[in-house]
């Protein structure tokens, strides 16, 4: 049978069905005398201070595994385990009501809960699985029930679970596990991106998959087409072989041109560049073949940790990824992009209803600015060893601009007062990622040097639609013409003032969309390391002409699913490089 779903990481699985199935909690709940109540604050401490080493300890892996990036994730596991609400309310339980400490946890945890229920926004939903998941190692803790290891499991199989969380993905052997499923999630769930990073191919969002295989099933697993298939037919094992050893073939190929440059059939010379979080990052980016930084992460020096992080270590790190990629090549630093779904322990933010829209990045270092000036310091001195721009994340208005375009401009008179080098000329740009800037890129390109579009965003604000809630997943469509349209503004309006535009959002790295971003004349494609190669070897079975009139045809559709076959049909090399 075939099951459709997400499809979360590329690539193709063929393994024998592994149904995760955690072991039921139960909680009994007792009354401890008052003499016990001290001890039993004693046990909640016991049980805290070793979920925190644990979770410590998945978030070193996880580091050393995939980046800081990736680790920055459990950051907010770790802020849970220290929410003053959260366990000063399992306490205050624990004393006033004189019951045993898993009972306090289990009903403050519902609390918590009941209170998020019924709110379809993604920072929520993140939150709630952050909870759900250190409620849960908390539990066992207290009750000393063992957490099943991912890491122990037999070889060539695939994970099917409800949902697999951070903890869970982190932990997943890539030379056992081929490819996972669930029931829930998206294509930027916390689990679909580490599968991306650890290249397991993952469907997800597949509803009730878990009740559709019985252990030991075969399965096949398409990561392109978000398709599941359960005990196919020999045929269809036989066709996906060959799909997997030719897909495997076109990796090894691709590798031939990491020192290549990013040039069409008729000579049309675009930059791919690579999306980082860390100097870590940028070593694989320059192994994949990277000519450049298209967007530097900031906020993953930010998190994990308990303080601010000064603004030596934040030069360093700049400086560090400019040195690696020489004066030629560029680096583009995003500045602080915290809010949404990225909190930090540390800094006193206020409890949002949506978090996306409201106070976050660009908006939260105007009004810290004690914040943002360590930053634009630590960036501008870093300028003065490699190739640094600067971009500025969430740009509304052009008042934003201009407010922090001066607080550049004194940081830039600061340090020239205290005769530090940097490189006065240091391009700045904006991110593109809500309408109302891209409506009118026009005025906004008179004050910047180049565009870096952020199509995360800039779809889900476009369609009104979370990208993370699987009951309108369906809107969430970077094809759609209307978001085809505003891109297409942004780039035109930036030439037009003979600047640039590049583009750091996933769709800079999707095969179907880069016919049409580079018909419409993208100067820089900006995304993940694994999708550089191929990207490149896309374009060299281009031809600008060609592209030019993909575009033009596809402006004059009305619906994505029709542009996507359409590329598709004009562009045989997508589905060979898949």
């Amino acid at each position: 049978m075939a099951y459709q779903g997400i499809a979360a990481a590329s690539g193709y699985a063929l393994g024998t069905a592994l149904l995760l199935q955690e072991q039921e909690i139960l909680v009994s709940k007792r009354t401890i005398s008052s003499e016990g109540v001290d001890a039993e604050i004693e046990r909640l401490e016991a049980a805290l201070c070793q979920a925190t080493r644990e979770i410590k300890e998945i978030q070193e892996t996880t580091r050393q595994k995939l980046g800081e990036d990736k680790a920055a994730i459990f950051a907010a596991h770790i802020m849970v385990l220290n929410d003053p609400e959260y366990i000063g309310g399992i306490k205050e339980k624990i004393k006033v009501e004189a019951m045993n400490a898993e009972a306090a946890v289990q009903e403050v945890t519902e609390q918590f809960l009941n209170v998020f229920a019924g709110i379809e926004d993604e920072y929520i939903r993140e939150r709630v699985a952050d909870l759900r998941d250190v409620s849960q190692r908390l539990l066992k803790r207290l009750l000393g029930v063992q957490s099943i290891s991912l890491a122990d499991v037999a070889e060539n199989v695939v994970l099917f679970a409800h949902d697999l969380t951070p903890s869970d993905t982190a932990q997943l052997d890539r030379n056992k596990v081929v490819g996972f499923v669930t029931n829930i999630g998206g294509r930027t769930s916390h689990s679909a991106i580490m599968a991306r990073s650890l290249e397991i191919p993952a469907v997800v969002g597949l509803k009730d998959i878990t009740e559709k295989a019985a252990p030991g099933d075969f399965v096949i697993v398409d990561g392109y087409e978000g398709t599941v298939f359960v005990n196919p037919s020999d045929d269809l094992i036989e066709k996906y072989r060959e799909k997997k050893v030719e897909s495997e073939v076109r990796q090894r190929e691709v590798k031939r041109l990491v020192n290549q440059p990013s040039i069409t059939q008729d000579g049309i010379q675009v930059e791919l560049s690579a999306n980082i979080g860390n100097p870590e990052n940028a070593k694989g980016a320059i192994a994949n073949g990277a000519e450049g930084v298209g967007l530097y992460r900031t906020e993953f020096l930010y998190m994990g940790r308990d303080e601010l992080p000064s603004e030596v270590e934040q030069f360093e790190s700049y400086k560090a990824v400019a040195m690696m990629f020489g004066t030629q090549r560029p680096v583009v630093i995003r500045t602080l992009d915290i809010g949404g779904d990225k909190e930090l322990s540390y800094l006193d933010m206020p409890k949002e209803m949506n978090p996306f829209l409201g106070y976050r990045a660009i908006r939260l270092c105007l009004d810290r600015t004690e914040i943002f000036k360590t930053q634009l310091r630590a960036i501008l001195r870093a300028s003065a060893y490699g190739n640094i721009k600067l971009m500025y994340p969430m740009i509304a208005t052009m008042q934003e601009l201009r407010a922090a375009n001066q607080m550049l401009e004194a940081v830039k008179q600061e340090l020239a007062s205290e005769n530090i080098p940097f490189n006065a000329k240091m391009e700045v740009g904006i991110m593109v990622e809500i309408p109302a800037v891209a409506v009118l890129a026009d005025q906004f390109i008179k004050e910047v040097d180049f565009f870096s579009i952020g199509t995360n965003d800039l779809v889900q604000y476009t369609m009104a639609a979370d990208r993370m809630n699987e009951k309108v997943a369906y809107l969430y469509q970077p094809f759609n013409p209307a978001v085809l349209r505003l891109i297409q503004g942004v780039i035109t309006a930036a030439h037009k003032a003979g600047k640039w535009a590049g583009m750091c959002g996933e769709m800079a790295g999707d095969l179907v969309a880069i016919p049409i971003l580079l018909g419409m004349g993208l100067d820089e494609f900006s995304m993940s390391a694994s999708s550089i190669l191929p990207a490149r070897s896309l374009l060299s079975q281009l031809t600008y002409k060609e592209a030019q009139r993909i575009v033009q045809a596809v402006l004059g559709m009305d619906n994505a699913e029709e542009i996507k076959n359409f590329v598709e049909q004009q562009v045989p090399a997508i589905a060979r490089l898949r």
